[in-house]
């Protein structure tokens, strides 16, 4: 699957789950049942012991599912952003801008998502060429801010993440957000071993997503 389709069914899905593993076993675990549940978008967080074989084993065992797209979360630098290319990372997460993050996703055709929090972070990360700009924290700034960034930077592709849960995923698309990122509120269930539970709960944001769409 190549950038612009990436870029194009990330938009379609609405939805990304951050995966946060205590070891690699568990991060495979709780991938698998978000999608079991719908949630098709895949941020595996470099917080996850052995991060880059764990989105190894998912981009093998779904390469075969063109919905599926496997990507990496908390990506702090540009040798982490390689890392996880190499390990077959189909869009790369920061939770800030780095400006050198961003040019190694453009040099191999690789989704980029900075995180930012001010218009002038937002600007610089366009400038570099960032696909995806990813506004964190969401529970700080709000979705209120959507309408704010819209303002200076039509045409910025927009996504939350932090607080967003079932509840509030109708404000941020209305607002103007292209998707969603979703962590805890949805994977949540993994803490006590109930994968069960987190497909469950990956249905219920499927639902909310479409019900936002209408």
């Amino acid at each position: 699957m190549n950038k612009s389709q990436v870029l194009v069914n990330l938009q379609k899905q609405g939805i990304i789950a951050v995966v946060r593993g205590s070891d690699m076993e568990s991060g495979v675990k709780i991938a698998d049942a978000c999608i079991a549940g719908g949630v098709k978008a895949i941020e595996l967080a470099f917080t996850t012991p052995r991060a880059q074989e764990a989105i190894h084993i998912l981009v093998d065992k779904y390469k075969e599912n063109k919905d599926v797209i496997i990507g990496a979360g908390t990506v702090l630098d540009a040798a982490t952003a390689r890392i996880a290319i190499l390990s077959g990372a189909q869009f790369i997460v920061s939770p800030s801008f780095d400006e050198e993050t961003i040019k190694v996703c453009n040099l191999y055709r690789i989704v980029s998502c900075p995180g930012i929090m001010t218009p002038k972070e937002g600007v610089d990360a366009l400038k570099t060429g960032a696909d995806i700009l990813k506004v964190f924290p969401g529970d700080i700034v709000g979705y209120k801010m959507i309408k704010d960034l819209h303002g200076p930077l039509p045409q910025a592709a927009l996504m939350p993440s932090g607080g967003v849960d079932v509840d509030n995923v109708s404000a941020w698309l209305k607002a103007g957000c292209v998707a969603v990122s979703a962590g805890g509120s949805l994977t949540a269930p993994a803490k006590i071993g109930n994968f069960s539970g987190i497909t469950d709960m990956a249905k219920k944001f499927v639902c909310a997503v479409q019900a936002a769409r209408l």
